[in-house]
């Protein structure tokens, strides 16, 4: 029987792959048989070594997506070095934290360049050259505030709900044309970004109590997820935005 989650053959761009979910997503990719095309500022040289420890392709393409200027040239670069692409992670992303009343117009244009406006346009790169080819998978990395509004994030909440419409409005568009494009919204995962909460016994006391699972995900949840989303086992999944959460937006 047909493995629907092998990815073998399948060339995918993940951003921001580096650390983190980033990382996990990357290996996830590679060790269901997808070559990788690690994309962002700083170089995933840990990301790439292990995905060619898996004996998948890696290639690093260094580019800044705090604009759109690089974005065509990472699906040409990925094209080029590694002969395809099949798969877009969009994972890349910032946020900047104030009190409404202060927030400043640099940190909201910095988060919604990043978080939805480049987004946005490497989804249209990619895009094109998936339509042509007649099939691709794009995966939007949301938040549980795309649901939710959170305090003292505005520009990251706003950029969030963005990304899950943007979600499915290029789903709408594109799905008939062989596209799908679907969304995960991690919820509490244990990485260096959130380190400063578990460390804080009060607040990682909350969050837990809060979370039905009780406990915090792993990145790898973030990476199963990603598996899924980008294999023949979602073909008629299209326009979702999938929380990976432990339940929390079910309480």
């Amino acid at each position: 029987m047909t493995n629907p989650f092998d990815l073998t053959g399948q060339v995918a761009i993940v951003t921001g792959a580096n650390t983190g979910i980033g990382q996990a997503i990357a290996l996830s990719l590679a060790a269901a048989g997808a070559d990788i095309a690690a994309v962002g500022r700083t170089p995933a040289l840990e990301t790439v070594q292990k995905v060619r420890a898996l004996g998948r392709r890696a290639e690093i393409v260094s580019a800044d997506l705090s604009t759109i200027e690089p974005v065509q040239r990472v699906v040409d670069e990925t094209i080029a070095t590694l002969g395809g692409l099949h798969i877009l992670v969009n994972n890349a992303g910032i946020i900047r934290r104030a009190d409404s009343v202060d927030f400043t117009e640099a940190d909201w244009d910095a988060v919604i360049d990043t978080n939805l406006k480049v987004l946005f346009f490497l989804s249209q790169a990619a895009g094109r050259h998936m339509i042509g080819q007649g099939h691709g998978k794009i995966i939007n990395i949301a938040s549980l505030l795309s649901f939710q509004g959170g305090i003292r994030v505005p520009s990251y909440t706003a950029s969030k709900s963005g990304v899950a419409g943007l979600t499915k409005l290029l789903a709408n568009e594109w799905a008939a044309k062989g596209v799908n494009v679907n969304a995960i919204a991690p919820g509490y995962i244990a990485t260096n970004n959130t380190a400063a909460l578990q460390a804080d016994e009060t607040r990682n006391r909350q969050i837990q109590e809060r979370i039905p699972a009780g406990h915090w995900g792993d990145a790898s949840d973030i990476g199963g997820a990603a598996v899924f989303l980008a294999s023949s086992a979602a073909g008629y999944i299209h326009g979702h935005t999938l929380a990976v959460d432990g339940g929390w937006l079910a309480r």
